[in-house]
């Protein structure tokens, strides 16, 4: 056995196999990295395989790896890499096939609990990827049984506004057994089933209180008793709980694509759990303005998706609203740039972003707010002073600070230089182009036409 297999580490993690050119013709997963690769080089296991082993072996000039913080991470990289390279050699994962998410229908007023692989941006709370459907499934029944937190199994629409039909409630067997809360039939306040979503809600988010210790001195209870069916069915339900809790937290890969991807996911998880989102921020919007004692005033946005500039949708605004003579007001210009573009996502909402982000303090926060009673909608949003990099929430009193070096405050930081320098080049070029405009207005040389008319 090649003795640089000895370097690979015991834990869990992603390999990837290429050709002497450099290709990646195979990627893996593994709870062992050490002991999943070496079986590849045992003679034994060379003919037991198919075609597939004896093909590959001959090709393999490099093997790279990277470390991951479970076997669940380990489960999500490779399935975004086989994506991204579509290796000769892998199957799993060309078809497009995604690991499935626990989608809480908070867009309804009675919100259910499914399971889904599509992630459609909206009011709905996903959660995961979770590799492991099974248990996820397992433990969704478990605590459905258990009352924990029963919300409706039904697919029927309906609403406070638009009631069910009585014919489909008397014919609804949880409903005469008494494992739903029934919404439908009024048995459930409004009120109380919101708060039951929202008990689901922070279970999924990881907030899972003393629920471990309580099934924990369930299983040992049932144990000493020689209740062992019993004993299993809390065990499983620990085992799956730890599943739930795991976080995706990649090592770093040499490759450039791959490992900021994960970096700026990472910052974006950051970021939700400083602001309080129950989301991750994948798309995000910054406003700045700039102007020279209020001439040339101008606005502007910058749009990142997933921690990454997306030139395309950066968005420039001419100021128009009447600003003090001998001065700008950036109150009015933030409130103006912010009013202008929900007027553009309210004419297309696929463009809506998950987060704003202003250049400024408590004032800022106060003219987006104008700016959305005027719209009409709400976007969640933030404000980032640059005085003291302190964020500011719009209910918030005092702002959040946070150290240096910090994931979240490093992104936050880096988009608003960001507006800031397309802001400032914006108005440069304004400025520059009216100073033009002047000397040729002082020189007759107006419209490209010499003094006399002529065309230059």
């Amino acid at each position: 056995m090649d003795p640089r297999l000895s370097i690979l580490p015991n834990k869990p993690g992603v390999y990837i196999m290429r050709s002497k050119e450099g290709t990646i013709i195979y990627i893996g997963k593994a709870k062992n990295l050490a002991d999943r690769v070496k079986q590849y080089f045992q003679e034994s296991n060379l003919y037991s395989r198919g075609w597939k082993l004896p093909s590959l072996l001959p090709l393999i000039a490099k093997i790279d790896y990277v470390t991951c913080a479970s076997e669940r991470d380990a489960l999500v990289l490779e399935e975004k890499l086989i994506k991204q390279y579509q290796p000769f050699f892998n199957s799993l994962g060309k078809d497009g096939k995604s690991y499935p998410y626990l989608k809480l229908t908070m867009a309804e007023d009675y919100p259910r609990l499914q399971m889904t692989r599509r992630v459609i941006r909206g009011k709905d709370l996903y959660f995961g990827p979770y590799p492991k459907s099974s248990i996820v499934k397992s433990l969704m029944r478990f605590l459905w049984k258990s009352k924990y937190a029963p919300l409706r199994p039904c697919k029927w629409n309906f609403s406070r506004e638009r009631e069910l039909d009585p014919r489909k409630i008397n014919t609804c067997i949880y409903y005469h057994t008494g494992q739903c809360p029934a919404p439908c039939a009024g048995k459930i306040s409004y009120e109380d089933y919101r708060a039951l979503a929202q008990r689901m809600a922070d279970f999924l988010e990881g907030n899972f209180g003393n629920i471990t210790e309580n099934i924990t001195a369930l299983m040992k209870a049932h144990s000493d008793k020689m209740e062992y069916e019993q004993a299993a069915v809390f065990r499983n339900f620990l085992h799956a709980l730890s599943h739930m809790k795991e976080r995706v937290l990649v090592g770093r890969f040499k490759d450039e694509k791959i490992t900021t991807a994960m970096e700026n996911t990472d910052k974006l998880k950051r970021l939700a759990e400083v602001i309080g989102m129950h989301k991750l921020p994948a798309h995000i919007e910054a406003f700045d303005n700039s102007h020279l004692f209020g001439r040339e005033a101008v606005g502007c946005m910058v749009c990142y998706i997933n921690g990454e500039k997306n030139h395309e949708h950066y968005r420039r605004f001419k100021i128009r609203s009447k600003l003090p003579e001998r001065g700008g007001s950036d109150f009015t210009m933030m409130e103006e740039s912010v009013y202008r573009r929900l007027r553009q996502i309210k004419r297309d909402p696929a463009q809506t972003p998950d987060l704003i982000l202003l250049d400024g303090g408590k004032s800022q926060i106060s003219a987006a707010l104008n700016a959305y009673e005027r719209a009409g909608m709400f976007i969640p949003f933030i404000a980032l002073a640059e005085t003291h990099e302190g964020i500011y929430l719009p209910a918030a009193q005092e702002s959040i600070k946070l150290p240096v070096g910090d994931p979240a405050l490093n992104l936050l930081m880096e988009i608003r230089d960001e507006v800031h320098r397309f802001a400032i080049t914006y108005h440069r070029k304004l400025r520059d182009k009216a100073e033009i405009h002047g000397h040729e207005k002082q020189e007759g040389l107006i419209d490209g036409k010499d003094p006399a008319g002529r065309d230059l």
